[in-house]
This record gives C-alpha cells, sequence and structure tokens, in this order.
C-alpha cells in the first residue's frame, strides 16, 4: 500500500512539472514572445524594412528584408553581373568605364541614402567603389545603376560615399594618400609631398546628376571614414585620419607613434563660398563620368579633363584638426549633430567631441599648434566626454534616436549600446564573430527607427554549414526596442559588407517603379511591334532587330549569317508587367546570357566562328511553353553566298 501511494504522489508530483512547463512554455514560447516568432515573416506577407547591404569585394549591392534575414536582389553596380548581362551588354558596358579602360570590378563598401532636411527620402542610394575610385548612383524607384562617376587624383576611395543633409554633396575621401598631380618619384619621399583628396560631389536635386564641384588638397594623412554634420553642425563634414606619422612601409608598427591622430572638420558651406566666388584652381584630370538613360536604356561615358581644387590654408576659418585617440577608424555624428564620435582602433576609451565646444574653441582661438598650416584645436576644450571600458577595437557607431549610442568593438567581438550625454555603457551583446560596421536603420540621419540593430561580422567561423573555406559572412539581427538588446536572428550575406544603409519599406515601395511603358522606349534599336523585326547587314556587321513576347521571338530562324560576322541583337522585350523579363542566350555566346527588362531593349553581341545551324532560347522562365520559347540561326562559310533572310512561322 505505502509503495502504491508512493507511485501516485510521485506521478502527480510529475504531472504538475510536466503541467507548469506547459504553462511555461505556453507564455514564454514560440507562439508567444520568442526570437523566431519575431523575424517571421508570414507567406504573402513582407518585410517592414529594407537593408542595403555592400557587397564588398563583389562590388555590386545588395538588397535585403528586415526582419527575415533574406535576400531579395544584388544590384549590379562596378562589376560585371552575367545574371543579367550587366556590363556585358553593349548598353551597360560604358559603365564600367574609367580613366584606366574598362575596369569590370571593385571593392564596394559604404552605402547611404538621399535625404532632405535630415531625413531619409528614399529616391537614390549611393554606393563607392573604393580600389578604382568611383561613386555610383542607384534609382531606388527601379533599382538599377544610373550614374558612376570616377574620381581623379585618389586612391582607396573610403571615406565614402556619406552625404549633406539635403544630399547637396556626396564625399569621396581619399585612404591612401598619392601625389597630386600623379608623377614618377620615390616612394620614400612620401611626407610632405602626397596630397590626400577631398572630394565634394554636387547632386542634381531634381534628377540626381552628379558633379564634382571641388577637391579639398590635404596633408598626406590617410582618412578613413567620414560623416556630415546634421541640425546646428549641417554644414561641416567630419573625416578620421590615421598615419598623422606620414610612414610610407611597415605602418602596422610606423603609423601608431603618435598617441593621437585627428578628426579634420571641414566647413564645406564657407569652401563653397569661396569656389562661387572664383577661388580654387583648375587642374588637369582624366576621369570618366557614365550615365545611364532610362529612356533610351543606354549608358554613355564622357571623359572629363580638369577638376577644381582648393587649397585649405587658403580658406581661413574652413578646416581644424581635433585630436583623437590614435587610429581612429570609424567616425560619426548623433542624430542632434552635437556629439562626433571616433572609434579609436587603439584606446581603451571612446572619444566623444562636442560640436558647440568646438565652434567656442575655434572663436577663442583655442590651439594646440598647426599641422600644415591647419590649425589643432586643444584636445580638452572639445572633449564632451568619453565611454570608460567600453570594450576593446572601437570601431563605428549608430544611433537608435533615443539618446542611445551603439558601438561595435572589433577584438572583443560584442556591440555595446550606452547613452549619450552620461556616457554610461547600459547593455552590451556578444555577436559572432569580429564585428565590423553595424547599422540601424536611418541611424546615421535625423531620424533614426530604432527597432533593429544588424551587425555585420567578418569571421562566420561556426555559424554555418562549412563550404570550404572563405563563407559567406554572417550579418546578425538585434531588437533594441527595449532597454536590452536581444538577439534574435543571424544569416549570410554575399561578398563582404562593410556598411550597410536601411530604410522602411514604406518608403520605396509606393515609389518603385510597376509599368515600363513601351511607348516610351527611345532606344535607338528598339523594335516596338513584331512587323518592325528585321536583319540588316552591313558589310561584315550583321544588326538584328528583334522583339520577344510570351512565348516567342521574332525573328525565330535567321539565315545568311556568316564565320567572321559580328552580329548584333538587339532585343525588345514586349512585355510592360515589371516582373516579365525574357533572357537571350546564343551558343557560342563569348560574353553573357542577357536579362531584357521590360519594355527596354538591349543588345548582345555575337561572333559566330564555325559553320553550323547554332539554336538560341529564352533563358528566363516566364510561361509554360518557355521551353517553345527558341529559334535558330544558321551560319555558313565566310566566301559563301547564302542569302541573308529571316522568318517567322514558315
Amino acid at each position: 500500500m505505502k509503495i502504491y501511494n508512493h507511485l501516485i504522489l510521485t506521478f502527480g508530483v510529475a504531472l504538475m512539472l510536466v503541467s507548469c512547463g506547459q504553462q511555461n512554455q505556453s507564455s514564454n514560447g514560440a507562439l508567444s514572445s520568442s526570437a523566431a516568432e519575431k523575424v517571421y515573416v508570414a507567406p504573402g506577407e513582407q518585410d517592414e524594412y529594407y537593408a542595403f547591404l555592400s557587397g564588398g569585394y563583389s562590388g555590386n549591392l545588395t538588397v535585403y528584408g528586415l526582419p527575415s534575414g533574406r535576400m531579395f536582389k544584388e544590384i549590379p553596380v562596378f562589376s560585371q553581373f552575367p545574371t543579367s548581362g550587366y556590363g556585358y551588354s553593349e548598353e551597360t558596358v560604358p559603365m564600367l568605364n574609367t580613366s584606366h579602360g574598362f575596369v569590370p570590378w571593385d571593392d564596394a563598401h559604404h552605402p547611404d541614402i538621399s535625404q532632405t532636411n535630415g531625413e531619409l527620402d528614399g529616391r537614390w542610394i549611393f554606393i563607392n567603389g573604393n580600389n578604382t575610385p568611383r561613386i555610383a548612383r542607384v534609382d531606388l524607384s527601379t533599382f538599377e545603376t544610373a550614374e558612376i562617376i570616377e574620381v581623379p587624383n585618389s586612391a582607396g576611395n573610403h571615406s565614402s560615399s556619406f552625404i549633406t543633409e539635403n544630399t547637396e554633396y556626396v564625399v569621396a575621401g581619399t585612404r591612401f594618400s598619392v601625389p597630386v598631380p600623379q608623377r614618377d618619384m620615390p616612394i620614400n619621399e612620401y611626407k610632405g609631398n602626397f596630397k590626400g583628396a577631398l572630394t565634394f560631389i554636387s547632386v542634381d536635386p531634381e534628377h540626381g546628376h552628379m558633379a564634382i564641384k571641388f577637391q579639398l588638397l590635404m596633408p598626406g594623412f590617410n582618412y578613413d571614414l567620414s560623416h556630415p554634420g546634421r541640425g546646428k553642425s549641417h554644414g561641416w563634414f567630419f573625416f578620421t585620419t590615421y598615419n598623422t606619422e606620414e610612414a610610407n612601409s611597415l605602418l602596422e608598427v610606423n603609423a601608431s607613434q603618435n598617441d593621437k591622430d585627428f578628426i579634420a572638420a571641414i566647413n564645406w558651406k564657407k569652401i563653397e563660398e569661396y569656389v562661387n566666388n572664383g577661388g580654387g584652381t583648375k587642374m588637369p584630370a582624366n576621369y570618366a563620368h557614365n550615365v545611364y538613360d532610362e529612356h533610351s536604356h543606354t549608358g554613355t561615358s564622357t571623359m572629363r579633363n580638369e577638376v577644381l581644387t582648393v587649397d585649405p590654408t587658403k580658406v581661413p576659418g574652413a578646416v581644424y584638426f581635433l585630436p583623437t585617440p590614435k587610429s581612429p577608424h570609424g567616425c560619426d555624428v548623433d542624430p542632434t549633430g552635437q556629439y562626433i564620435i571616433g572609434n579609436g582602433k587603439l584606446s581603451a576609451d571612446l572619444t566623444v567631441h562636442s560640436f558647440d565646444k568646438m565652434i567656442a574653441a575655434i572663436e577663442g582661438q583655442k590651439f594646440d599648434g598647426e599641422a600644415y598650416g591647419i590649425p589643432i584645436l586643444k584636445f580638452e576644450d572639445v572633449l564632451a566626454g568619453q565611454v570608460k571600458s567600453g570594450g576593446l577595437g572601437p570601431l563605428h557607431t549608430e544611433f537608435d534616436g533615443k539618446g542611445n549610442a551603439y558601438t561595435t568593438f572589433f577584438i572583443s567581438s560584442e556591440v555595446v549600446k550606452w547613452q549619450l550625454g552620461t556616457w554610461e555603457v547600459i547593455d552590451r551583446k556578444p555577436t559572432y564573430y569580429s564585428v565590423g560596421h553595424l547599422m540601424i536603420p536611418g541611424g546615421n540621419s535625423r531620424k533614426p527607427f530604432g527597432k533593429y540593430v544588424v551587425a555585420m561580422n567578418k569571421i562566420t567561423k561556426d555559424r554555418y554549414l562549412p563550404t570550404g573555406p572563405e563563407m559567406e559572412h554572417s550579418a546578425q539581427l538585434y531588437d533594441i526596442s527595449g532597454d536590452k538588446m536581444e538577439l534574435l536572428y543571424d544569416f549570410p550575406t554575399h561578398g563582404e559588407p562593410h556598411y550597410a544603409a536601411g530604410c522602411p519599406a514604406e518608403l520605396l515601395t509606393s515609389n518603385s517603379k510597376k509599368i515600363y511603358r513601351l511607348d516610351e522606349n527611345r532606344h535607338p534599336y528598339a523594335v516596338t511591334s513584331a512587323d518592325g523585326s528585321k536583319v540588316v547587314r552591313d558589310g561584315n556587321e550583321v544588326h538584328v532587330y528583334m522583339s520577344t513576347i510570351r512565348s516567342h521571338f521574332t525573328p525565330d530562324n535567321i539565315e545568311g549569317i556568316k564565320v567572321g560576322d559580328k552580329v548584333y541583337f538587339h532585343i525588345t522585350n514586349h512585355e510592360q508587367d515589371f516582373d516579365v523579363p525574357h533572357g537571350f542566350a546564343i551558343l557560342g555566346q563569348n560574353s553573357s546570357e542577357l536579362l531584357v527588362m521590360p519594355g527596354q531593349t538591349k543588345t548582345s553581341v555575337w561572333e559566330p566562328k564555325q559553320v553550323g545551324v547554332w539554336p538560341f532560347y529564352c533563358t528566363d522562365f516566364c510561361s509554360a511553353l518557355h521551353q517553345e520559347m527558341q529559334g535558330y540561326v544558321r551560319v555558313s562559310p565566310a566566301n559563301s553566298n547564302t542569302e541573308l533572310k529571316w522568318s517567322l512561322g514558315e
């Protein structure tokens, strides 16, 4: 009997434990407040935010949804992209032209969304090419690269492409100082002879077209990152510098000797006034300016041959140096424009400068010497405060609009939340692993959307299934809506993302172009109706005027092509709904297939080298009869008399 009662008691306790566990699960489990629920986007629903991540060494820009972490698109910018034929089609090849020739790759680092009154307006996004210095503008109504401008007198276009709060300028700061103008000279004569060009590129407020307004030729330091002033500091731009030692070898040692480097504070409004009144010196400089016309669907490349340069010592009151603990990387400005954060990589503390104190120090002439004629302000007179024991290896800071800042620490692999004004550390969360940049949607504007922060980590290690060396990098999503950060999710990212820009989806979706009208096609080889299709020979060049629509090409049989001909397929897509592209590929194509977008015309060049009958087909599944969307080209010997003709339905 005792044994029986004991079993009943044990069973009852177990039942209570199970019941408690079930109650606990129902109140705190996956169906109530789990991380999985917070990132889940149900079928048919859409993400709350767009996130634009730089593609690093892919040279492109990638688009993700938040909170899901789903990658929606890779926008080709600086690199050839066989998925769509960007950089291969005759229309887009000019977009990759430079003063060094055709350069089909770059290292894309820092995207920035256009702003009005310091708030994101969602019209364009800018991104820098770091290797061959370039700035690109992407149209956010079409998510296509609209313009690329090369930056002369620059190398390592790193402190770019950040914009002023009304998109008056996008800047391109040089990481590597170089001889200006470029010339043959001994490298060990670097000190005092090399210059760092900070380029201010004006942006047309209506169309977004870019033009180099002026280049500020600064001392030969390394200019690492930058951000514009906003609010009370609008009209200023701030750049971190390192290698103020001006070393040219073993920089990990020789560029870390000085106790402090600088943040360069640039009063661009004062320089703009100087330039508008005739100041500055025009210098010979070769650089390409490439523009894509959305009506003709064609890129054009124009070579420019001069640039306006400005000597900072000629504009009193325009440039000052703020001493900042050694080797600062990120340079960030809070939403009010009051605080300028210098993330000194080799400092144990995080340094915050005050804009008001900077102005007072300038007015009081509280200088601590000068560097190449540029005044150095006293460290104590511009210091707002320091975040003590934040972590190891501070890199970048973003803001939530609620008085809090979030800083990444590379060495200690964490994101640290701290309060502006008190400099108190509020929270810290680990990342996996070695975090670089972070992004809060709108976090570098006057109006951040402080719900999420994305940490972009440099090392993936054990986060994903192993796929050989150099895995995709890890991004991690944190919920920052409460007092404490909560790690929700991590997802792989393409290339090596550096910085990112984000905005609410509603800012873009209403402006997304949905209909591409065929009657607005101004391409010189457009075929706007099937009866306009034809094949024309001009010497050894053959031009095929081709139309495409679900589910056939016109023409679909071509004869009279000869070995050695250069065949231009000018293909017009007669669909007009934004989600119905058609593809084109032909056997022996030496470039890539094309995706011809609705209402557009694109051109592929094919040079047949063998006699035969060669098929072409649609590469993008478009209908139930997609497989039947094909045709043939007959190629005859070079000396043949085969008649040039084409047909459909014969």
